[in-house]
């Protein structure tokens, strides 16, 4: 197995077996035949070789051509022995169904499992509780329970909990849902999903009004407007990348099994559309491993295909089940969800940009060939193995086709795999094409360049340190005139790609996936909502069974460690001072601007006056006189006016103060106004960016805590170069994509 230095770390912290003082007892080498022999143990069954079998499994994944999914390399072979990755809970409607689905989901993140919920059954808030003639608190106040709890769960020693929750569009609880993660640090534990049907869809495109329905009586509560809805939901994927949205309707269109129910809910990162207390398990190709002499080694991927499937089978058999359900519905229905990894680097070795209707072909040609022969082998299968025990019913007999799984295709996160296969991660592009590092297990630092791109720069004689350091500098070759155009057209990074084609390419591999996409729709920080509203109206009208939207920036705490930004850091050395800041007096003559916005609790008019220094005072004023709000806008006002005079960064305080609710939400020229703290916030951003006034703010000697777009007149857009914030176990970069946040550098993902 050929390792980069970052595999041997993630291998070293993550995966390889280790003794009572943290210490590695295996090889990478071993830990392959670890796995490679507990998966073969299954043909034992029908009487077939096992060390044949594990000697073909262990070699693909020792040429890194396929890997399964973490939890099968972490524990087959070993006492947990739990290899599944991403299971659906089921959530009834009374305390003892709700608890229950809490006790499931403890014990399946304790042995290594993501928990994927839908929440739609549950009563809305207010609603009657006839036990005790009380009223219920609604499906968010049970989320931040199951919160709360994953929040204790340290999953098996290795991964963290993680969860999906998803809220059907016509539940009368769907506002407080879309809302709920606005604010920093709420609900940290899961990923949101909105169930979007066809019905809404519809009154959206006619901009009519749908109807909110009580999960409980089936009854319509209210009539609201889809428009209202959608906007919701666009402003949250604008902020921070939450709500994303399930297209709940498409995904019950290729359900294989509609006898046995309705699918309902997803896997934390939203690829595997799964039914109550089913699992799947997953496992990769790496595609770029099959780029030979500028060509795809076509007959080579058919073999890996039939043995991955081959595997992945065989681990239903193998594995040891959480709870008695999931063994139950898993083995009635053997699904499982074969993908792909290294998308973008077999693009860099073919010349092809990503970015292209060559590149969407091959997507389409190379899904739909692994779909097929997945399905061919399966299907063989089925001829050793029988089918599927619910094959009786099923689309597959409908269709008169003997198979063994019900589905066979998923493309899946493949953080941390893709790290060990050396390889891009699933089908997204590249996030930067050179970057520091910092090792996690002796501090060095070094910084680390994609191979392939590293390979085009040296037959260019282009491998110099002057060219490295700008790459590693910009995050992108873009704008490095240096490098030839046609370079520079193919080695994109996901930030250099409209986001109109990562929801193409998303579609692409939709167009012959089984199951469904794990892919991030990556926008600039200055994309605006119109951007992520085109994005999932594309991805509607494209078949797409859901979208994840990410606005680079738009989340707390994310810095890429570039030479630049490492500069800025040093800069911000955290200092206590001699003694407590004294404000400057505020001066007898100011200038500024009254500017009013719109929120729920009525017009709210912010008063943002300058000193020679910049702002010295903000006044805020709700148009309603007296009351609490009033004499709690006022405080605002002052606050802020004694901090900007401190010489605090008014980035600093528009971020405190951005996304705090109350339960009356405004709108103001199309745009969310969430509190009346929230439109100070965005009032106060938008004139630091001179849209009410064109002035020069001078902050000088007030020291930026981040790097910000900044759109002024006559100045071309800045290419923010923040990607998915810092790792908390090694301090590296963590990069969004596939719905998650993960560390390349030591595996560390937010998704379990």
């Amino acid at each position: 197995m050929m390792l980069n230095k970052t595999a041997e770390v993630v291998l070293r912290k993550r995966y390889l077996l280790k003794n009572e003082k943290g210490e590695p007892v295996e090889t990478p080498e071993e830990m392959l035949w670890r796995v490679a022999r507990a998966i073969a143990k299954a043909e034992e069954n029908y009487g077939n070789d096992v060390e044949e079998w594990a000697k073909k499994f262990f070699e693909i994944m020792d040429q890194q051509l396929f890997l399964p999914n973490s939890p099968t390399l972490m524990n087959a072979g070993t006492e947990l022995n739990q290899l599944s990755a991403c299971f659906v809970i089921p959530v009834e409607d009374s305390i003892d169904g709700i608890f229950k689905a809490l006790w499931d989901m403890a014990r399946v993140q304790k042995s290594g499992g993501g928990t994927g919920f839908s929440f739609s059954r549950l009563r809305p808030k207010g609603d009657l509780v006839k036990s005790t003639m009380g009223v219920a608190s609604g499906p968010i106040s049970f989320m931040k329970i199951f919160d709360a709890a994953t929040e204790q769960i340290k999953q098996g020693g290795k991964r963290r909990g993680a969860n999906m929750g998803v809220l059907n569009v016509h539940h009368p609880d769907i506002e407080e849902f879309i809302t709920a993660k606005w604010e920093e640090g709420v609900l940290r534990n899961f990923n949101i999903s909105v169930a979007v049907t066809d019905d809404f869809m519809e009154a959206l495109k006619n901009d009519s009004d749908y109807e909110l329905i009580n999960p409980r009586t089936g009854e319509v509560v209210r009539k609201i407007s889809a428009r209202k809805i959608f906007n919701l939901i666009v402003e949250g994927a604008w902020r921070n990348g939450e709500p994303g949205v399930i297209f709940i309707d498409e995904v019950n269109k290729h359900n294989p099994t509609p006898h046995v129910g309705q699918i309902e809910a997803t896997n934390p990162c939203g690829e595997q559309p799964l039914l109550p207390y089913e699992s799947c398990n997953l496992g990769s190709i790496n595609v770029s491993a099959f780029v030979k002499d500028g060509s795809i080694d076509w007959d080579r991927l058919r073999e890996v295909v039939w043995i991955a499937v081959r595997f992945l089978d065989n681990v239903i058999d193998v594995n040891n089940y959480p709870i008695p359900e999931i063994e139950e519905m898993t083995k009635a229905n053997r699904k499982i969800g074969l993908g792909v990894m290294g998308w973008a680097d077999l693009l860099f070795k073919l010349g092809i940009p990503y970015d292209s209707d060559e590149a969407i072909q091959l997507a389409e040609k190379l899904m739909k060939f692994i779909q097929e022969e997945s399905h061919k082998a399966s299907q063989h299968l089925a001829e050793e193995r029988g089918v599927f025990p619910n094959w009786k019913g099923s689309v597959w007999e409908g269709k008169g086709i003997k198979i063994r799984n019900a589905t066979t295709t998923t493309i899946a996160p493949t953080g941390t795999i893709s790290i060990i296969a050396g390889c891009s991660s699933g089908i997204e592009p590249v996030y930067a094409l050179a970057y520091k590092r910092t090792n996690v297990l002796d501090g060095e630092e070094f910084f680390e360049v994609n191979p392939i791109f590293e390979n085009a720069l040296k037959a260019l004689n282009l491998l110099r340190n002057d060219i490295l350091e700008k790459v590693t500098e910009e995050g992108s070759i873009q704008n490095i005139t240096e490098i030839p155009e046609e370079i520079r057209k193919v080695f994109k990074c996901a930030l250099d790609i409209a986001p109109e084609w990562h929801v193409r390419m998303q579609a692409a591999f939709q167009k012959y996936t089984d199951n469904a996409v794990s892919k991030t729709i990556n926008m600039p920080n200055h994309a605006t909502r119109k951007d992520v509203e085109n994005a999932l109206l594309l991805a509607y009208e494209l078949g797409c069974k859901g979208l994840t939207v990410y606005r680079d920036g738009s989340r707390e705490e994310q810095v890429l460690k570039t030479k630049k930004t490492e500069k800025k850091r040093e800069e911000r050395v955290l200092r206590k001072p001699e003694k407590y800041i004294e404000p400057r007096s505020r001066p007898k003559i100011t200038t500024g601007r009254t500017i009013e916005t719109r929120t729920g609790c009525g017009s709210l008019y912010v008063t943002i006056n300058e000193d020679e220094h910049g702002i010295a005072e903000v006044f805020v004023q709700l148009g309603k006189s007296g009351g609490c709000a009033a004499s709690q806008t006022e405080a605002i006002g002052r606050l802020l006016s004694i901090a900007l005079r401190s010489w605090v960064n008014p980035e600093a305080l528009i971020r405190q103060l951005k996304g705090i609710r109350c339960p009356s939400i405004g709108f103001d020229n199309g745009e969310i106004v969430t509190s009346c703290a929230d439109g100070v916030a965005k009032i106060l951003d938008k004139y630091l960016k001179g849209e009410y006034k064109r002035i020069k703010v001078d902050v000088s000697g007030i020291i930026p805590l981040t790097e910000f777009t900044e759109e002024a007149e006559g100045e071309e857009k800045v290419r923010t170069k923040l990607i998915g914030g810092v790792c908390p176990e090694c301090g590296n970069i963590l990069e969004y994509g596939e719905g998650c946040m993960t560390c390349r550098m030591c595996g560390y993902t937010k998704c379990g």
